[in-house]
Protein backbone atom coordinates (compact mmCIF):
# COMPACT_ATOMS: atom_id res chain seq x y z
CA UNK A 1 0.00 0.00 0.00
CA UNK A 2 1.15 3.76 -0.62
CA UNK A 3 0.70 6.09 2.27
CA UNK A 4 1.28 9.94 2.48
CA UNK A 5 1.81 11.89 5.30
CA UNK A 6 3.08 15.20 6.16
CA UNK A 7 4.13 17.80 8.62
CA UNK A 8 6.90 20.35 9.31
CA UNK A 9 7.97 17.86 12.54
CA UNK A 10 9.96 20.57 14.59
CA UNK A 11 11.08 19.00 16.86
CA UNK A 12 10.07 15.73 16.06
CA UNK A 13 7.92 14.57 18.75
CA UNK A 14 6.02 12.05 19.83
CA UNK A 15 2.64 12.79 18.42
CA UNK A 16 4.96 12.92 15.08
CA UNK A 17 6.49 10.04 16.05
CA UNK A 18 2.80 8.18 16.45
CA UNK A 19 1.70 9.61 12.93
CA UNK A 20 4.74 8.70 11.41
CA UNK A 21 4.31 5.14 12.52
CA UNK A 22 0.80 4.98 12.01
CA UNK A 23 1.90 5.59 8.19
CA UNK A 24 4.63 2.97 8.23
CA UNK A 25 2.29 0.53 9.62
CA UNK A 26 -0.55 1.52 7.11
CA UNK A 27 1.99 0.73 4.69
CA UNK A 28 3.15 -2.84 5.27
CA UNK A 29 5.22 -4.99 4.26
CA UNK A 30 6.22 -4.08 1.04
CA UNK A 31 4.56 -0.87 0.95
CA UNK A 32 5.51 2.86 0.78
CA UNK A 33 5.41 5.72 2.25
CA UNK A 34 5.90 9.15 1.00
CA UNK A 35 6.62 12.20 3.66
CA UNK A 36 6.10 15.05 2.71
CA UNK A 37 8.38 17.89 4.89
CA UNK A 38 7.22 21.55 4.91
CA UNK A 39 9.85 24.04 3.14
CA UNK A 40 11.64 26.33 5.29
CA UNK A 41 8.99 29.10 3.50
CA UNK A 42 5.71 26.99 3.91
CA UNK A 43 7.02 26.09 7.93
CA UNK A 44 7.39 30.56 8.30
CA UNK A 45 3.78 30.11 9.03
CA UNK A 46 3.99 29.00 12.40
CA UNK A 47 3.46 30.68 15.51
CA UNK A 48 6.64 29.42 16.68
CA UNK A 49 10.26 29.27 15.43
CA UNK A 50 11.25 26.49 13.36
CA UNK A 51 14.84 25.35 12.55
CA UNK A 52 16.01 25.03 8.81
CA UNK A 53 14.90 21.92 6.38
CA UNK A 54 18.00 20.42 6.83
CA UNK A 55 18.16 19.78 10.32
CA UNK A 56 14.23 18.46 10.62
CA UNK A 57 15.28 16.24 7.29
CA UNK A 58 18.13 14.87 9.40
CA UNK A 59 16.42 14.93 12.28
CA UNK A 60 13.30 12.49 10.83
CA UNK A 61 15.65 10.30 8.44
CA UNK A 62 17.61 9.55 11.45
CA UNK A 63 14.23 8.47 14.00
CA UNK A 64 12.83 6.42 10.58
CA UNK A 65 16.06 4.50 10.26
CA UNK A 66 16.24 3.72 14.19
CA UNK A 67 12.46 1.80 13.86
CA UNK A 68 13.48 -0.48 10.74
CA UNK A 69 10.16 0.08 9.28
CA UNK A 70 9.17 -3.09 6.63
CA UNK A 71 7.66 -0.27 4.38
CA UNK A 72 10.28 1.75 1.93
CA UNK A 73 9.79 5.49 2.80
CA UNK A 74 10.89 8.95 0.41
CA UNK A 75 10.54 12.27 1.80
CA UNK A 76 9.72 15.15 -0.51
CA UNK A 77 9.53 18.46 -0.30
CA UNK A 78 6.16 20.54 0.59
CA UNK A 79 5.92 23.92 -0.75
CA UNK A 80 2.18 23.81 0.29
CA UNK A 81 -0.49 22.01 1.93
CA UNK A 82 -0.86 19.37 -0.90
CA UNK A 83 2.37 18.56 -2.11
CA UNK A 84 2.10 15.81 -4.47
CA UNK A 85 -1.28 14.77 -2.79
CA UNK A 86 -2.91 15.57 -5.92
CA UNK A 87 -1.18 14.07 -8.35
CA UNK A 88 0.15 11.32 -7.31
CA UNK A 89 -1.28 7.72 -6.98
CA UNK A 90 -1.62 6.51 -3.48
CA UNK A 91 -3.91 4.79 -1.33
CA UNK A 92 -3.94 6.44 2.03
CA UNK A 93 -3.70 9.34 3.92
CA UNK A 94 -2.56 9.52 7.25
CA UNK A 95 -3.66 12.44 9.51
CA UNK A 96 -3.91 14.42 12.97
CA UNK A 97 -6.90 15.44 14.67
CA UNK A 98 -5.48 19.23 12.93
CA UNK A 99 -4.93 18.18 9.41
CA UNK A 100 -7.87 15.97 8.86
CA UNK A 101 -9.87 18.82 7.10
CA UNK A 102 -7.02 19.37 4.62
CA UNK A 103 -7.48 15.67 3.87
CA UNK A 104 -11.02 15.97 2.86
CA UNK A 105 -10.14 19.13 0.77
CA UNK A 106 -7.33 16.61 -0.68
CA UNK A 107 -10.25 14.16 -1.66
CA UNK A 108 -12.31 17.12 -2.71
CA UNK A 109 -10.09 18.04 -5.09
CA UNK A 110 -8.96 14.66 -6.21
CA UNK A 111 -12.49 14.51 -6.63
CA UNK A 112 -12.88 17.31 -9.20
CA UNK A 113 -9.79 16.52 -11.10
CA UNK A 114 -11.37 13.12 -11.33
CA UNK A 115 -8.11 11.39 -9.57
CA UNK A 116 -9.39 8.48 -7.22
CA UNK A 117 -10.26 9.46 -3.55
CA UNK A 118 -7.93 7.86 -0.80
CA UNK A 119 -8.69 6.65 2.30
CA UNK A 120 -8.28 9.00 5.68
CA UNK A 121 -6.25 7.49 8.69
CA UNK A 122 -6.93 9.80 11.90
CA UNK A 123 -5.01 9.48 14.90
CA UNK A 124 -5.52 10.23 18.14
CA UNK A 125 -3.76 13.19 19.52
CA UNK A 126 -0.85 12.21 22.02
CA UNK A 127 -1.33 13.75 25.73
CA UNK A 128 1.49 14.93 27.82
CA UNK A 129 1.67 14.44 31.64
CA UNK A 130 -0.39 17.18 32.70
CA UNK A 131 -3.35 16.19 30.26
CA UNK A 132 -3.03 18.31 27.50
CA UNK A 133 -1.81 17.46 24.00
CA UNK A 134 1.43 17.51 23.00
CA UNK A 135 2.53 20.41 20.17
CA UNK A 136 5.34 21.64 18.82
CA UNK A 137 3.77 24.96 20.10
CA UNK A 138 3.94 23.99 23.38
CA UNK A 139 7.44 22.58 23.42
CA UNK A 140 9.02 25.46 21.91
CA UNK A 141 7.00 27.65 24.76
CA UNK A 142 9.02 25.32 27.42
CA UNK A 143 5.57 23.81 28.83
CA UNK A 144 6.65 20.22 27.60
CA UNK A 145 9.81 17.98 26.43
CA UNK A 146 8.89 16.12 23.12
CA UNK A 147 7.74 13.30 25.25
CA UNK A 148 5.15 15.06 27.08
CA UNK A 149 7.09 15.22 30.25
CA UNK A 150 6.65 18.83 32.12
CA UNK A 151 10.36 20.76 31.53
CA UNK A 152 11.89 22.58 34.39
CA UNK A 153 13.33 26.32 33.70
CA UNK A 154 16.82 24.79 33.47
CA UNK A 155 15.59 22.14 31.07
CA UNK A 156 13.92 25.16 29.36
CA UNK A 157 16.60 27.15 29.46
CA UNK A 158 19.13 25.01 27.51
CA UNK A 159 17.44 23.82 24.82
CA UNK A 160 18.53 24.37 21.46
CA UNK A 161 17.53 27.86 19.63
CA UNK A 162 16.30 28.50 16.66
CA UNK A 163 14.99 31.64 14.66
CA UNK A 164 12.13 32.19 13.01
CA UNK A 165 12.79 32.60 9.04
Amino acid sequence: MKVMVGGTFDPLHIGHQHLLTRAFMTAGLGGHVVIGLSSDSFASRKQHPVRSYDVRFAELTKWIESKKFEATYEIETLFDQFGSALTQDFDALVVSFETFSVGNLINEKRKAMGKKMVDLYQIQCVMAKDGKVVSSTRIYKGEINRYGDPVSEEEFAGTESCKKE
